[in-house]
């Protein structure tokens, strides 16, 4: 019993530490000149919940971080970048902890899990960004999918490629996960 309440208290406060990283991030990427708003930094709290405390607290930090952040500091715009930003953190959460939970747990299944992750939540963003913009009277192409998904977010691509397989490895040796 007591192995289950740790576990559950160790969930709840790693969930909520990368919470309130989705709230600060951004506030200090912002200060840096071009590049700020492309390193996407409210993306890697939500791939590390999902990566280490499974699809539904990462699924959970993914859809509540914008929305949070947008009652707070006004942050992102909540129409449309604010909607379709939760369900494509959403996704990255539960598809991340779908992988992690599924393949096997070793180093380049963390970079499966977390490419496979990147993709899909940009699908999800460009569905739900293409639904609310269309519904606005307002067109959403391809070209606009490539630009905003991949192309400005490049930085943010590869800094997630980067550094977020080396924590979740160093937070799994120091026994910070659940998976």
């Amino acid at each position: 019993m007591k192995t289950q309440t740790a576990q559950t208290l160790k969930k709840t406060v790693g969930s909520a530490v990368l919470l309130a990283l989705c709230m600060v991030l951004p506030l200090l990427t912002g200060q840096i000149p071009q590049v700020g708003n492309m390193l996407c930094p409210m993306h890697i709290p939500v791939l590390l919940c999902g990566l280490l405390f499974g699809s539904t607290l990462g699924g959970a930090i993914g859809f509540i971080a914008p929305l949070l952040r947008f009652a707070i500091f006004s942050m992102p715009p909540i129409y449309p970048v604010g909607i379709s930003m939760a369900f494509e953190l959403l996704a990255y959460g539960v598809i991340t902890g779908i992988m992690t939970r599924l393949l096997p747990k070793k180093t380049p299944y963390i970079y499966l899990s977390l490419i496979t992750a990147m993709l899909g939540g940009r699908i999800v963003w460009a569905l739900v960004r293409m639904l609310i913009t269309i519904l606005g009277g307002a067109p959403f192409t391809f070209a606009i999918f490539i630009a905003d998904g991949f192309v400005n977010a490049l930085p943010g691509i590869i800094l997630q490629i980067l550094i977020i397989p080396p924590i979740v490895l160093a937070l799994k040796k120091a026994n910070l996960s659940l998976k």
